[in-house]
């Protein structure tokens, strides 16, 4: 059973349509790679399944179970939303870290506002902190950052921003956590440190979506490849297949154009 099934999602802006029927799945602990050019609807998509955007038409579903249909989602409520979003993490391309936060505060921030809601919260707030406290520390050294758990984001570096993002995102444990073009906003010699963590991610089966423009990284890390192109995606399998061995011409173009650059 796929952990994560895409069917027939669309999205307009206006008179502007921007995903014209996206489908796809993969499996638990699998790595897919989103590529394509700019403006081929590869942020939007990632956008529509985390519910920051709202899709036209199309439908979710999450462990065999349909998580959103287009069609049904103003009946869902405020309360119900945030629930199915905690199923996803999302790792933005410029941090969205608070700026009056140290990195620790950060990261178990939202952890500790979903606390409040548990019924035993008031009796049991000193060990539901320390569990959270605890986790988070746990997570933030395995990107690296044990030494700036009480600094801020003024004095982090861009890739150790991104890695506390990735850590704020790990924390509250994602069925499935997004990347969306994480590299892009960092300089060249910062991009392997990110690289690295999501290399080490991927080695420890965390089921990942990568929309990154590495298309020698999407080959390594990957398991599968999903090329994007006008709204659609216009081939998908392995890296052998997508990156190697393409069949679409519009695919052959990409590569072959990146590769005279």
């Amino acid at each position: 059973m796929s952990i994560l099934e895409v069917r027939g999602l669309k999205k307009s802006f206006g008179k502007t349509n921007v995903l014209k029927g996206v489908d796809f799945s993969m499996e638990e602990g699998e790595v897919l790679s989103v590529i394509g050019s700019s403006g081929s609807g590869k942020t939007t998509m990632l956008r529509c399944i985390n519910f920051l955007e709202t899709a036209d038409s199309g439908k979710i579903f999450l462990d065999g179970e349909l998580l959103l249909d287009a069609a049904d989602q103003k009946k869902i409520s405020a309360a119900e939303m945030r629930k199915k979003q905690l199923n996803f993490g999302l790792v933005f391309q410029d941090f969205n870290l608070f700026p009056q936060y140290s990195v620790l505060e950060n990261v178990t921030l939202a952890p500790r506002l979903l606390a409040r809601e548990k019924p035993d919260f008031k009796t049991h707030r000193h060990e539901l902190y320390e569990e959270i406290d605890k986790n988070a520390k746990a997570i933030i050294d395995s990107v690296g950052l044990t030494d700036k758990l009480n600094c801020y984001p003024c004095m982090l570096s861009g890739g150790q921003k991104q890695r506390v993002s990735i850590a704020r995102a790990l924390a509250l444990k994602p069925r499935v956590l997004f990347f969306d073009e994480p590299t892009s906003a960092l300089d060249p010699e910062l991009t392997g440190e990110i690289l690295k963590v999501i290399r080490s991610l991927a080695a420890e089966k965390i089921t990942m979506i990568i929309v990154t423009h590495e298309i020698d990284f999407a080959e390594s890390v990957s398991d599968k490849i999903l090329f994007m192109a006008d709204g659609v995606a216009i081939e998908q399998g392995t890296p052998e297949e997508v990156i190697r061995n393409p069949k679409n011409d519009r695919v052959r173009a990409f590569l072959q154009k990146l590769q005279d650059n």
